[in-house]
């Protein structure tokens, strides 16, 4: 496939242009998606219709008209149906038979916006049969009288009617059980003077509309790329695209990658998804590679949708910098699961210098992608453009470039030709397609909204929130629960990020997170001793828990996990890593009084290590959402 030599020409950072290339490309993107009546969203951004219909429903439920081409851009979370018409939210098509889906916008994230879609062909019918296809949906829905007669009085062909309803899960309520995440889908205080009778109504539901300009905003080079996707996704010819997306940090890859999923979603049944981001992961706890098959739409932020892999590696380490050998190894292992049956979507890290681009140089040669997506800002410092000849010429961290093997066999001679397998061979061939963020602060890692270290504290809650009974009540402290009880001999033991001693592993262990691995050796101990690996292995993991206790008397760990008891029989090893269980489970525990366990303010501060945490440092723990 042709690929793009370099970056396009520098322009000044403004909003998304009208016309030309991006005109056509919008026009072409839009047909294409005429068959499943979906169309692309509104060119530079989405535009707020004033008079925006809300009515309640019911007690915890409303009902929202939407205009033709009207948006509603909001914070809060709900469960959302499209009742009549067509609407789309982050890109996923949402219309009459589908199920309610659970919609997650916080605070820390971008704001969803939810958009009128128009029908892919005129409505059949006069008006008056029109109005009672949609009195009839609201009624089969238990929308009161009073609230149908209300959104009626502003129907109009080409509307779309929505029914909102109050959510609550086990994750989110205790994820809002912590004082730091008390606040988690609340956005700024509004004026009381501007807050309408739509605003209350919504209200009631749980979302809190916004300004149009906190939701996302679509640059011109992310429709053109989007829609150069969508097409090679849905083509029916052999081979499915493999996407291999990258970027400096905070330029909006995590949401490009959602976005994107969605819209294949419209028209695939499922994508596959290959984390390779160890620090930010989507589907699962941090420290992970993990490659998880994608069946519906991604409405929330990844604490909202944890969910268990098709094959999963603990690597035990947010940042890889310390074993990159390992770290290959690992995403070696987890990519040899993928089938090659449906389109590939692979997200990498945000440390694209140094050695961090030049490992970046050799996944794309492990794993042959058919398009790479390269996210940067204009002035092009954050990380070279990595076309086909670029990656074909320059050397990675563990792989040679061919001006590297080509030296190489001219100081060895013809007696000993330079091998293939030694380095790089043909040029790769994949698309290389370029994405300008344009959303305030792109590529400022510093500036970020929320520190990333709060995401991965709010991804460990959210895996810790199925432990939680699914019937509505009070949130069960994590120290109420029954824990499993594990015999030292029937699991070995493994700290991956630093050396321990022997004999204080166990001290180690207790009050850990650990991964909940299987490794193919059978586990033998001597006598009830603990079991202790000499070294990592690169093992799958089937999920995680919490040591809550190790009873040395008895040879038990106490762990807490959602695990399924059938998966746990399967697990033989546990990792620790240096992923820490959130601060807040510690320090915040319900109806402890005294002593807080595995608390102490008793520090001996002679102990290399054991000084006090900076200031701003701990600042960055915490977490509030009273920001713009």
């Amino acid at each position: 496939m042709p690929a793009r030599r370099g970056p396009p020409a520098r322009r000044p950072r403004r909003g998304p242009s009208r016309g030309g290339r991006a005109e056509t490309a919008w026009k072409e993107f839009a047909a294409s998606f005429a068959p499943a009546g979906m169309v692309p969203p509104a060119e530079g951004g989405l535009a707020a219709v004033e008079g925006l219909a809300a009515v309640e429903a019911a007690e915890g439920a409303a009902v929202l008209l939407l205009a033709p081409q009207q948006t509603l851009t909001f914070t809060g979370k709900c469960r959302l149906r499209c009742l009549y018409g067509a609407v789309r939210l982050l890109g996923f098509a949402v219309a009459p038979h589908q199920p309610p889906l659970p919609v997650f916008s916080p605070a820390t994230h971008c704001a969803l916006t939810l958009e009128t879609l128009p029908p892919a062909r005129p409505p059949g019918g006069d008006l008056r049969q029109l109005r009672a296809a949609a009195r009839a949906a609201m009624r089969a829905h238990g929308v009161r009288r009073q609230a149908r007669a209300q959104a009626m009085s502003r129907f109009a062909p080409g509307c779309a009617l929505v029914l909102l309803e109050h959510l609550d899960t086990p994750v989110t309520r205790y994820l809002l059980s912590h004082p730091p995440l008390s606040r988690l889908f609340e956005p700024p205080r509004k004026e009381e003077s501007s807050f309408t009778p739509e605003d209350a109504v919504l209200a009631s539901v749980g979302i809190v509309k916004c300004s149009p300009d906190h939701g996302l905003l679509v640059s011109e080079s992310m429709a053109l790329a989007l829609e150069e996707l969508i097409q090679a996704c849905c083509a029916e010819d052999e081979g499915v695209p493999l996407i291999l997306v990258c970027g400096p940090k905070n330029t909006g890859k995590s949401t490009f990658n959602r976005y994107l999923i969605n819209l294949l979603l419209n028209r695939l049944p499922s994508v596959e998804y290959l984390e390779c981001d160890i620090g930010q992961t989507e589907f699962t706890p941090p420290g992970c590679v993990s490659l998880s098959h994608v069946t519906e739409p991604l409405l929330g932020p990844p604490f909202t949708h944890q969910q268990a892999p098709r094959r999963m590696v603990y690597y035990g380490l947010t940042s890889c910098e310390q074993d990159t050998e390992r770290y290959l190894d690992v995403v070696k292992a987890v990519f040899s699961s993928y089938k090659k049956e449906v389109p590939l979507v692979v997200n990498t890290m945000g440390w694209v210098k140094g050695e961090g681009l030049l490992l970046l140089i050799d996944l794309i040669r492990l794993l042959c992608p058919s398009h790479v997506v390269q996210m940067d800002v204009y002035d092009w410092k954050a990380m070279a453009p990595l076309s086909p000849d670029y990656v074909h010429l320059a050397a990675g961290l563990y792989t040679k470039g061919k001006q590297q093997a080509q030296c190489r066999q001219m100081r060895a001679g013809a007696a000993e030709p330079w091998s293939p397998s030694e380095g790089a061979g043909d040029a790769p061939e994949y698309k290389l397609l370029y994405i300008y963020p344009e959303f305030p602060r792109a590529g400022a890692a510093g500036e970020a909204r929320v520190h990333s270290s709060i995401l991965r504290d709010a991804a460990i809650l959210g895996y810790l929130g199925q432990l939680q009974c699914p019937d509505v009540g009070s949130v069960l402290p994590l120290h109420s629960l029954l824990p499993y009880q594990v015999p030292f001999r029937a699991v070995a033991l493994r700290v991956i990020h630093t050396d321990v001693a022997p004999t204080n592993v166990l001290y180690a262990l207790n009050a850990s997170w650990v991964g909940l691995c299987r490794v193919p050796e059978e586990v033998r101990g001597q006598g009830d001793a603990a079991v202790l690996l000499a070294q990592t292995p690169v093992c799958d993991c089937l999920g995680f828990g919490v040591v809550r206790g190790v009873d040395v008397e008895r040879r038990l760990y106490h762990v807490l996990t959602p695990v399924p008891a059938e998966r746990l029989r399967l697990v033989n090893c546990l990792l620790l890593g240096s992923v820490a269980i959130p601060n807040c489970v510690l320090v915040g525990q319900q109806g402890i009084e005294g002593e807080i366990p595995y608390v102490t303010s008793d520090y001996n501060y002679s102990i290399v290590g054991s000084g006090k945490l900076r200031k701003k440092h701990f600042k960055r723990r915490e977490f509030d959402c009273d920001y713009a």
